[in-house]
């Protein structure tokens, strides 16, 4: 395979990673937004929705993984080093909005009481 194909499929791929976590990010926002409303139920969709988008990323990134560890090589790219801290801060970010969204929905039920 020559070293252009290879490049302009890790260009591809990096770009489906970077377009899905970014999709991720903006349904993690959403949620949020619904949490500040009190609507708990609509959050926690939204998130599920987010987290899909995650997995697709994830899907993504491991297909180059796994062609790596099949002897495949590709040259350094700081597209896909990029696409993968990407990736890997929105992770975060939905592990971090599951947790507040447990806080605000025990806060919710306590001041409820």
């Amino acid at each position: 395979m020559s070293d252009l194909i290879k490049e302009n499929e890790l260009v591809e791929v990096a770009m489906q990673i970077i377009l899905h976590a970014g999709d991720a990010r903006l349904k993690i926002e959403e949620a949020l937004d619904e949490v500040k409303k009190f609507d708990f139920t609509k959050a926690k969709e939204i998130l599920q929705d987010a987290e899909e988008c995650i997995r697709q990323a994830h899907v993504a990134q491991t297909q180059i993984i796994q062609n790596e560890t099949s002897g495949k090589t590709y040259e350094a790219s700081l597209l896909f080093n990029h696409a993968q801290d990407t990736l890997m801060t929105i992770m975060s970010e939905e592990k971090i909005a599951k947790q507040m969204l447990e806080i605000a929905e025990v806060l919710y039920k306590e001041l409820k009481k």
